[in-house]
C-alpha cells in the first residue's frame, strides 16, 4: 500500500489566504488536465500572514506532482 504525502505550498503576507486559495484551483485544473488522481486539494491558514496550500496523493505519483509543481516542502499524510 502506498503511503499518503502531503505537498505544501506556503504563502505569507497580507494576501497569503486568498493566493493560496487562487493556487487551489490551478491545483485541480493541473490534476485535469493531466489525468493525475489526488486525494485532496484545499488550503489552511495557519495565521493571518501565513496561509498554505496543499495537495494529499499517493508516493507512487508523488514525483510527477514534485518535478511539474516544486512545492515547497512535503510531509506525510495523516
Amino acid at each position: 500500500m502506498n503511503r499518503k504525502l502531503k505537498l505544501i505550498w506556503d504563502f505569507k503576507g497580507p494576501d497569503a489566504l486568498e493566493t493560496a486559495k487562487h493556487h487551489c484551483i490551478h491545483l485541480k485544473e493541473f490534476t485535469q488536465i493531466e489525468n493525475l488522481a489526488y486525494y485532496e486539494i484545499d488550503h489552511q491558514q495557519l495565521n493571518e500572514m501565513h496561509t498554505i496550500a496543499f495537495v494529499i496523493v499517493d508516493e507512487s505519483v508523488m514525483k510527477i506532482y514534485r518535478d511539474a509543481l516544486k512545492p515547497h516542502r512535503g510531509e506525510l499524510a495523516d
